[in-house]
């Protein structure tokens, strides 16, 4: 278990004691669906990943068959996407998960990817996983993506989880999805059993944030547009990096294509500064089912304001999270690491080279 203490000055919490149990089952060979006509810089050679320390489910879990499919109603689903760029924090954000569930065995991971040859290396570090690895073409949102205030915002992969009704089996009706650059420390089976009654989402919301700022002032000043988009709703800003989503009401419902339209009005009228966010916003703000702050704890990255610390908001603690564009990876090698980055380390399985 890991407890998390408050301290003055900057050491605002320490890591107290992580027990590790053993390992997962094993599960049939992870498919991918890759496009042979790709060509990508990057090799996933030049990642090493220590093995992931053995888990196995608690007594009281309820049994899986291990050649049971993905279709299986006791599995808990959680979308994560893979990249060069962030798959040491995705790495790490799955081991955070298999070490504080109760039931390890019941956790089948969905990985987004849009570069070929990152199946085997989770498989080397989680060998007994559960998973399966779905392949996102780019060019399904190239044209729709707009310039943003950083250039990672404009990354197509960013935008995978608008069409994870598409991607993922229809067999799977509900997904937890999950940023990359963030850690659990509580069982993902509470947050999996959140009740969305008739909402197709839930995350924490934050209603004291300024919630006009995520659109330009001629988003505002047009009736046409913001009246159109928050009609009948009382907005609230929602952090699109830890979502739990009924994706049977997303398919009834058609959310992709409303998604879309809004970043086709982006990209003729600019309503919006910001990367894969603000189209959210502007489909589910006020039709969000609420989710306890504990399970989004953001803002660790320093909101983008380069070489900034975050202290944890007031409160219990289930998930951390680096949003912004500081990440504890970079900074701990670099050797200027923030005091909440000592709680990300432990679940760090890079293999350095000597």
């Amino acid at each position: 278990m890991l407890r998390i203490m408050r301290f003055s000055g900057l050491l605002s919490v320490l890591l107290a004691i992580i027990v590790l149990s053993p390992s997962l089952q094993s599960f049939p060979p992870a498919e991918a669906i890759r496009s042979s006509h790709l060509r990508f810089p990057t090799s996933p050679h030049r990642f090493s990943f220590r093995k992931s320390p053995a888990i196995r489910n608690a007594a009281d879990c309820a049994a899986i068959d291990i050649d049971s499919s993905v279709c299986n109603p006791s599995l808990v689903h959680v979308a994560i996407t893979l990249d060069f760029e962030y798959l040491r924090g995705s790495i790490a954000a799955v081991n955070s998960i298999l070490q504080h569930s109760s039931c390890p065995e019941s956790v089948f991971f969905h990985f987004l990817v849009s570069e070929p040859d990152l199946e085997s290396l989770v498989r080397s570090t989680f060998p007994e996983l559960k998973f399966k690895v779905y392949y996102f073409d780019p060019e399904i949102v190239r044209t729709l993506i707009s310039t943003s205030v950083r250039q990672s915002l404009e990354q197509p992969l960013n935008y995978a989880r608008n069409y994870l009704a598409d991607l993922l089996e229809p067999c799977v009706r509900r997904v937890i999805y999950l940023d990359s650059d963030l850690i659990v420390v509580d069982d993902i089976a509470k947050l999996w059993s959140t009740r969305l009654g008739s909402k197709t989402i839930g995350a924490p919301e934050y209603c004291r944030a300024n919630f006009t700022k995520y659109f330009t002032p001629a988003f505002w000043s047009s009736e046409r547009l913001s009246a159109a988009a928050f009609r009948g709703r009382s907005p609230c800003y929602f952090n699109t990096g830890v979502m739990v989503m009924d994706l049977e009401r997303w398919r009834r419902v058609g959310y992709t294509e409303a998604i879309e339209k809004w970043m086709e009005v982006q990209k003729s009228d600019r309503i919006y500064e910001l990367g894969s966010l603000p189209p959210f916003l502007l489909v589910f703000a006020g039709e969000v089912a609420p989710i306890e702050h504990r399970w989004n704890q953001h803002g660790l990255g320093g909101d983008n304001v380069k070489g900034s610390c975050r202290d944890l908001h007031p409160g219990p603690v289930s998930l951390l999270h680096w949003s912004g564009s500081g990440k504890p990876w970079f900074r701990l090698d670099s050797r200027r690491p923030c005091p909440l980055d000592s709680l990300w380390a432990p679940y760090d399985l890079y293999r350095h080279s000597r």
